[in-house]
């Protein structure tokens, strides 16, 4: 019996019931959801081969030809899901939740499976992430200027249990000219929405969420229109930490990469900085002053964070002073900092 759940029932069961995704590769790592394996019905030239058949000739030309391609297939279909099925069920989704996840239930319930299928398909999951990130919440932005360690403040308060975003983490990138050193590659702004969706659907949101300040862009991918909006309403505790404890934390985070990466970093922010600080930053480099060069790139991300934060109009912003760049301290400073608020 072929069961069917709607986009909230099929993450539930997700948690434990392997999910599987029948479309194209290309589709899979276009988005998908976290998680799901992907058992592609088709391949990428081959849906495509499909498609074609059906706007040129008709609809059962396409069908039949769909059969030819997957019948060969189906008993390693069948195979690689009775590998991953847990006591026999197994979930099933597809783009709208149409002929190709109804095809593969057909087939794993004949085979002696047990399996559900998402209700719309990976369209309405999409639809039901989204809308998640619209609903009321208890959001608390750290903000702070370039280098005062908001990253491992958040990563102190994860191990201190507080329920946390990491905007930069799951992007893979630190949101500056610079913060794609040592990171993998990034997802998608789609897979972007997917992994934070994951994240943010089992935080309990009458508690604080820790996040970020972030522009709306971490390097190449987006923050959701409804994440990015519930950030400039929420509470923003800036850590203001003197500019020499800045510049040591920036030399012990870079100074290990390649002197010529590092000068394609700068040369990105050219225009920003102006050409004479930019061959002052060359010339610090080629000499291992990366203090200097700290010091630099300082006085333009300064200046545009601290226009950022005069310029909230719709934001309480709470500008704190701390003397160390010490994030376990200051997690805990902010933990008591936001109880005294409330």
């Amino acid at each position: 019996m072929i069961t069917k759940l709607s986009a909230q029932d099929f993450l539930e069961k997700g948690k434990t019931i392997p999910m599987i995704d029948v479309r194209t590769p290309a589709e899979f790592e276009q988005g998908h959801i976290p998680g799901a394996i992907n058992i592609p019905i088709f391949a990428n030239d081959e849906r495509a081969q499909v498609g074609t058949k059906y706007k040129r000739s008709s609809k059962d030309a396409a069908v039949l030809l769909g059969l030819e391609l997957v019948g060969p297939k189906l008993s390693v279909f069948v195979r690689r899901a009775k590998k991953v099925a847990v006591d026999g069920e197994i979930l099933i989704h597809c783009w709208r939740g149409g002929m190709r996840s109804g095809s593969m239930a057909w087939l794993f319930d004949t085979a002696g499976l047990k399996p559900s299928i998402l209700v719309g398909g990976y369209k309405a999951y999409r639809k039901f992430i989204r809308k998640s990130f619209s609903q009321p919440t208890n959001l608390v932005v750290i903000g702070g200027y370039t280098g005062s360690g908001k990253t491992e403040v958040l990563h102190k308060l994860t191990d201190m249990n507080e329920q946390v975003l990491d905007l930069e983490g799951v992007a893979n990138h630190k949101g500056s000219a610079f913060g794609a050193l040592g990171q993998a590659d990034q997802p998608t702004t789609e897979q972007y929405e997917n992994d934070l969706a994951k994240i943010w659907l089992n935080f309990d949101h009458t508690k604080p969420i820790w996040t970020e300040d972030e522009s709306r862009s971490v390097g190449s991918v987006s923050i959701n229109d409804d994440l990015f909006e519930q950030m400039r309403k929420a509470p923003l505790l800036a850590i203001i930490i003197p500019k020499s404890e800045r510049i040591k934390r920036l030399v012990k985070e870079y100074a290990c990469f390649d002197i010529e990466v590092l000068k394609q970093m700068c040369k990105k922010i050219e225009k920003r900085l102006g050409g004479l600080k930019v061959k002052k930053a060359f010339d610090s480099l080629d000499q291992g002053d990366f203090a200097t060069v700290a010091d630099i790139t300082l006085d333009y991300y300064d200046k545009a964070y601290g226009y950022g934060l005069d310029t909230r109009t719709t934001q309480k912003v709470y500008r704190l002073e701390i003397e160390k760049d010490e994030p376990l301290e200051n997690a805990k400073f902010l933990v008591d900092y936001f109880k005294n608020l409330n």
